[in-house]
């Protein structure tokens, strides 16, 4: 079976996210650590992987993650403490 995943990366300060949904989430957080894909976390220099869902249909997916984008700040930051309390950089296994 072939997952989706809404992600959630974030800078060093912790003061930026950017939200998006991928297919392979290890190989999406290793372009997004090396600069590559996204000039929006090239440009805030988000490296640091935070939260992520996992899905089974990529249509779920791809609504969770413009939900998410519609969020205030605040939400978010709730949200991604939920399951990281501390903000940790999760690694991918």
């Amino acid at each position: 079976m072939k997952y989706s995943f809404v992600y959630i990366m974030t800078n060093t300060y912790r003061t930026t996210f950017y939200i998006g949904v991928t297919t392979n989430l290890e190989k999406r957080v290793t372009e997004h650590s090396n600069g590559i894909g996204s000039k929006f976390t090239k440009k805030y220099n988000l490296k640091d992987l935070i939260y992520f869902e996992k899905f089974t249909d990529v249509n779920q997916a791809i609504d969770r993650e413009n939900q998410l984008k519609n969020w205030h700040k605040e939400w978010k930051l709730n949200l991604i403490k939920e399951k990281n309390p501390k903000l940790e950089t999760l690694k991918i296994m």
